[in-house]
């Protein structure tokens, strides 16, 4: 996917004066150094110190350890799966090549390379995620749990042979700010969880190449901040990885001013990034858990190194962490909403660990856990490893405690995301909130007024998904659009105007009028109503009502406006079967070998549709992961609107 001159235009039309002017300084400083690449100043001396302390190891659960050997004999015997990509070339990788495409990304000078242009670089995502180095991680801690030198070894190797095949800006590594940041984060903990092992020193502190590539990583950190509108999750991975290596890595002249500008950053873009409620401004869930694995693993370092951290640092990562148990179901699954590209800040953890409860768990051990906050059950590694480094919240140093929601928040205002429960396990999130977070929105899906249900875990009325950023230009704009999303489309238009790829250009506004989220489980009503601005001349206004007594939902959708050709869309989960009979659908699925079934009575007034697995355009899909996605059955109802209209649609769940 290259990007037209006419995306470059409008992208610039959503900057500000002081954001274009750091990029025009950017410009000036990447010709600059494409000829006069600056000199790793030497280092004398270097030690690592953030070490775990002493019976961290023991504490591991030995479940969570079991798992972890697991997936890291796996990573050894060369085997490993990328956004549905299986990979058996992992004893020996090529650090440019794509597995997905065939294709290997051009070398020179890394601003040379046009890294979004998949017909000559190839799938960007696949050949990044590798060189995050996160399997590295795993396999460094499998050697912390086991002692098998086998592990330490591979990740040496690999090491030596990505600082050789990659030096200082000159491949397709050297492009990202996000790609650096995580990486250093990622050599923080495989010096960390090495340690004890005789070569540790040999490949890191006396090891001209590594404190070169450190030096390298954060000079170039320092130089390319992300700015302006593209200062969302991409800057907290940047200044949180600056940040870790400033400390774990203290051993350069500037360590000392590259920790505190970092810090510096990610307090500030930590408060801009989220919402009051404790919600990420992006409205995309996976970048939420990036954010708060990110600011987690930073105060770990902080906390190792001695490094005092703003109170306001530690109150948003509480408040997310509370925000985090309040939205997630029963199942302690969170809404799927907005982009996701499966990014993790820092993995130590094997195959069929769950990343929201490994969250919560690590909330607790630093906060301590709401009564109202869910059960977490599962196990991980991570939790121990953080808790032995963060010194529990609140402590000496820091702002008193503060006060914390004393039952479940189930309407975030200034998100717009409110979640309606009702008994049998029923959950509806509705979105009434803002289109994604500055000026660009990168992340947002143009899906105001959209509903998401579940029961028991289950997708029922399901949120799509992404699939895919680059290169399936088709397959971006279906998972982003309003048709891909569970609410009501005009004339066959989006909600919000796309400029391209991480760009919109109009945002619909929406506003929440009603959010009565009193308990449920007694048989009573709880609602929620919202419209939004987003078709010109007209306004989609959407009521929600869970009813606990019957176990009814009713959807309510009105259009007041000219004549308009109007689709009403319902996405199923992909466990869900229907059979659709003029205007109504049985729906069927199977929870924990048990049978389950629900009615979907939709308007009499359009004319329904079943649409499954098609690709030309895209409908009925649903992507459980970034680069998966698997046929499901999408309902849609065509018919006009004329004036004010009603369409009314009741969801009865049986037993």
């Amino acid at each position: 996917m290259t990007m037209s001159a006419g995306w470059y235009l409008r992208r610039l039309s959503r900057m500000g004066p002081r954001e274009v002017g750091g990029r025009v300084g950017d410009a000036v400083r990447r010709r600059r150094w494409r000829s006069a690449l600056p000199d790793c100043p030497s280092v004398t001396r270097a030690r690592f110190t953030a070490v775990l302390p002493g019976g961290t190891i023991n504490a591991v659960p030995p479940d969570a350890a079991k798992r972890l050997v697991a997936e890291a004999d796996r990573l050894l015997a060369g085997h490993a799966e990328y956004f549905g990509v299986e990979r058996d070339d992992l004893a020996d990788p090529d650090w440019s090549y794509d597995p997905k495409t065939g294709r290997r990304a051009p070398e020179g000078y890394a601003f040379d390379v046009p890294y979004r242009d998949e017909d000559a670089v190839g799938d960007i995502k696949q050949i990044w995620e590798l060189s995050r180095h996160q399997y590295l991680t795993v396999l460094a801690a499998a050697y912390a749990i086991t002692g098998d030198e086998r592990y330490a070894q591979r990740v040496d190797g690999h090491l030596r042979s990505w600082w050789s095949a990659n030096p200082p800006l000159r491949s397709v590594h050297w492009t990202s700010g996000i790609e650096l940041g995580i990486r250093l984060l990622s050599w923080v903990w495989i010096r960390r969880l090495l340690d004890g092992w005789p070569g540790a020193t040999g490949l890191f502190e006396d090891n001209p190449v590594a404190i070169q590539q450190i030096w390298h990583h954060q000079r170039w950190l320092a130089a390319f901040p992300s700015r302006g509108s593209s200062a969302n999750n991409h800057v907290i991975a940047e200044a949180a990885g600056q940040f870790a290596a400033a400390c774990a890595f203290g051993w350069f002249p500037s360590s000392a001013r590259w920790r505190a500008d970092a810090l510096r950053s990610l307090e500030r873009h930590l408060r801009a990034n989220t919402f009051g409620s404790g919600l990420n401004r992006e409205l995309a869930t996976e970048y939420h858990g990036l954010v708060l694995e990110l600011g987690l693993a930073a105060v770990a370092e902080a906390d190792a190194a001695g490094v005092p951290v703003p109170a306001s640092v530690h109150l948003v990562l509480l408040r997310m962490t509370d925000a985090l148990a309040a939205v997630v179901d029963n199942r302690l699954r969170p809404p799927r909403q907005g982009d996701a590209d499966d990014g993790h800040g820092l993995i130590v953890d094997g195959a069929g660990t769950d990343r929201w409860a490994s969250l919560l768990a690590t909330g607790d051990a630093v906060f301590g856990r709401l009564d109202w906050w869910p059960t977490v059950t599962g196990t991980d590694v991570r939790t121990p490893l953080l808790a032995a480094l963060i010194r529990p919240y609140p402590h000496s140093g820091t702002a008193p405690a503060v006060s914390r929601p004393a039952s479940r928040p189930a309407h975030f205002a200034d998100a717009g995301m409110t979640v309606l429960r009702g008994p049998a396990e029923i959950w509806c999130r509705c979105d009434g909130g803002p289109h994604g977070f500055l000026s660009i929105a990168a992340h947002a899906h143009a899906d105001a007024l959209s509903v998401e249900v579940r029961h028991d875990g289950v997708d029922v009325l399901a949120d799509p998904g992404t699939y895919c950023y680059h290169g399936q230009p088709a397959w971006r704009q279906y998972f982003r659009s309003t048709l891909g999303h569970n609410t009501l489309q005009l004339d066959g238009g989006d909600q919000s105007v796309s400029g391209g790829p991480f760009l919109w250009t109009r945002h619909a506004r929406s506003r929440v009028l009603v959010a009565d989220t009193s308990d449920a489980s007694a048989g009573g009503t709880v609602r929620w109503c919202a419209e939004h601005d987003g078709y010109q001349r007209s306004v989609h206004r959407r009521r929600v009502e869970l009813t606990a007594a019957s176990q009814e939902l009713r959807v309510v959708d009105e259009v007041r406006g000219p004549r308009r050709d109007v689709r009403l869309v319902f996405h199923l989960g992909p466990a869900v079967a229907a059979d659709l009979v003029d205007n109504r659908a049985v729906l069927t699925w199977t929870r924990d070998g048990e049978d389950r079934s629900a009615a979907l009575d939709l308007p009499g007034r359009l004319t329904w549709r079943a649409h499954r697995g098609e690709s030309d355009p895209p409908l009925g899909w649903y992507s459980a992961g970034f680069g998966r996605k698997e046929p499901t059955t999408t309902l849609v109802g065509t018919g006009v609107a004329d004036g004010t209209a009603e369409f009314t649609t009741v969801l009865t769940f049986h037993g």
